[in-house]
């Protein structure tokens, strides 16, 4: 395997996933040949720069919230539910309040951090019918800190995701975006990793978590924990077997939500967003720019893939021109580098 430490996986993909997000900002809510009459030929369309700055949207946002939620919960410990959920709670509520928040952020966060402002317990303010794509478009920290057991990193993906989206397939789709993550960080061939997401939804598919969820799945109208999470596996693994019967044959030139979805529901920003880099795996801007040109979630979408393509390729992959005009840079590079150091993995070890 790949280490981490040699091609800085961590710095690669929040770079990424930064960068994609602010190359589909503008591109959002277009389709596709409304894009292309703004942009030109979607393989060469440039970072949109303004003053000096490219802007990104609540999709970086709200992944530096969880990054920092996430720094504070460990620095207090080994990585547990409550410890966890205080402060990611308190960051996504800042978020919530702060002027910068002016980026067509997702009505679910929204409604749900509203909520989370208050002393009620966070089931109570979940949403727990929204599988909108803002809970895994966030995910990305949880994939790439050193030091998580299984359990922890599971645990703590989907718990981040039903603070705001409580719905099953949001949870699972969540889970399974971070596993993705890690398995790039740690050198997984982009050609197997669809294979390796489908047998770990499969051996996932019945377990809810009640030591990370507690009784969440008591707000829907579920008859039973299985029954909900199942729910949610199922319908990530039915658009992943989608995602393994096309990702050797799509037409590149075809807009990729014609194959997986539109990503607006989580389960088909993950699956488009890594239909959209295993259509370029040794090619990260293009990936990049594919993901952007698309009618659906684009910023969304391209945040993923360049989640999972700095990743896999690490900071190398993005050039200095991109980079220096990103928004947030000093703080995406700083998480990276700190997640990147020698000798990271060892200082978080679970305790059970």
């Amino acid at each position: 395997m790949t280490g981490e430490t040699t091609k800085r996986a961590a710095t690669g993909a929040m770079l990424g996933l930064a960068l994609g997000d602010a190359l589909g900002f503008p591109t959002e809510f277009n389709d596709v040949p409304a894009i292309l009459a703004k942009t030109g030929p979607w393989r060469t369309m440039e970072l949109p720069v303004r003053r000096g700055r490219a802007l990104v949207t609540d999709d970086t946002q709200m992944t530096l919230a969880l990054a920092r939620g996430l720094r504070t919960a460990m620095d207090r410990g080994p990585l547990a539910p409550l410890r966890l959920a205080r402060p990611v709670r308190d960051e996504f509520v800042d978020w919530y309040h702060s002027p910068e928040n002016n980026r067509a952020p997702g009505n679910t966060c929204m409604k749900a951090c509203m909520l989370l402002d208050s002393d009620r317990a966070w089931q109570d303010a979940s949403q727990i019918h929204s599988k909108g794509c803002g809970a895994n478009m966030r995910v990305a920290p949880i994939g790439l800190v050193p030091g998580l057991s299984e359990e922890q990193r599971a645990g703590a993906a989907q718990l981040q995701s039903a603070l705001t989206h409580g719905h099953p397939t949001a949870l699972a789709a969540s889970d399974l975006t971070a596993r993705a993550v890690h398995l790039l960080a740690q050198g997984v061939d982009p050609a197997g990793l669809v294979g390796r997401l489908r047998s770990y939804a499969y051996e996932n598919r019945s377990r809810y978590d009640e030591r990370w969820l507690g009784d969440l799945w008591t707000r829907s109208q579920d008859p039973s924990p299985r029954h909900f999470t199942e729910r949610g596996w199922d319908e990530c693994l039915a658009v992943l077997e989608r995602l393994d019967a096309v990702q050797r044959t799509a037409d590149p030139e075809l807009d990729p939500c014609a194959y997986t979805g539109d990503g607006w529901i989580a389960e088909e920003a993950l699956a488009t967003g890594l239909l959209c880099f295993l259509l370029f795996p040794e090619e990260p801007l293009t990936a990049l720019r594919r993901a952007a040109c698309t009618r659906g979630d684009s910023d969304s979408i391209a945040c993923l893939t360049g989640a999972f393509a700095g990743a896999h390729l690490g900071a190398d992959a993005w050039p200095r021109e991109w980079v220096e005009p990103i928004e947030h840079r000093d703080e995406l590079l700083a998480f990276g580098a700190s997640w990147d150091a020698p000798g990271m993995s060892l200082i978080h070890l679970s305790e059970h």
